[in-house]
């Protein structure tokens, strides 16, 4: 049965708009995980636009279940990670001027960087996911980077509006996710999932853990965060 890595970066950046101290994404952690979401996963961004320093200390204190960590493959970043010790890191790409995550990383280009991040992480202790597109090339070069596993990237199938279009992005994340078991991964998948569309995904089979945050943030302003956390883990139980 998949689980629910439950993303509380929205609930930082309502907090930055006023450089307050509410709402806390401490705080929605927490509601989350007696909610039912089993991990909490946090983007820990170079220009800390939203999740902190402080949150991420706070959160290594508190978080119950499993902490996720999401992060650039930078040096300052694999140091913060090292000392702090999260169950698990998950190496994204990252521009300053993007909104939110723009595509997956481009392990084959960067394969130095990221292979070197991946052994450093590990070293201390930490699983290791990969953030990619469902491409079999740099699936591949995940594996040979050495992740313990792959975050698929779902982007795609969740802008498409067509059917024909979902059904074509749905058939490669299925490949994907196939891939990844063959090459002896663990997989994961996020971006842009929401009520609506994660069913299909689900009905794939074979993804462990679903990393969604921003639409469950957005039902979480009008029905609350309990409520929202709730019935996302019954979809995925479905």
């Amino acid at each position: 049965m998949p689980t629910l890595g439950l993303n509380v970066d929205h609930v930082a950046t309502v907090r930055q708009a006023r450089g307050g101290k509410e709402p806390d994404p401490v705080t929605a952690a927490a509601i989350g995980e007696l909610a039912g979401a089993n991990g909490i996963t946090i983007h820990l961004r170079e220009d800390r636009r939203h999740i902190q320093d402080r949150d991420l200390k706070l959160l290594r204190q508190t978080v119950k279940t499993r902490l996720n960590l999401e992060m650039a493959a930078t040096e300052e970043m694999v140091m913060i990670a090292a000392r702090t010790k999260p169950e698990q890191c998950t190496l994204v790409p990252e521009k300053r001027q993007e909104l939110t995550t723009e595509g997956g990383l481009d392990v084959i280009t960067g394969f130095q960087s990221v292979s070197s991040a991946v052994h450093s992480l590990q070293q201390a202790g930490i699983t290791v996911s990969l953030f990619v597109d469902p491409n079999p090339e740099q699936i591949r070069a995940a594996q040979k980077a050495g992740a313990d596993a792959i975050e698929i990237h779902t982007g795609a199938y969740a802008e498409a509006r067509e059917q024909a279009s979902r059904d074509r992005e749905l058939a490669t994340i299925r490949e994907a996710v196939s891939l990844g078991h063959q090459l002896g991964m663990t997989v994961h998948a996020g971006h842009g999932l929401n009520y609506s569309n994660v069913a299909e995904v689900i009905a794939i089979g074979g993804i462990r853990e679903f990393n969604i945050g921003h639409s469950i943030i957005a039902r979480a302003v009008l029905v609350g965060l309990d409520r929202a956390v709730r019935e996302m883990v019954a979809l995925l139980r479905q």
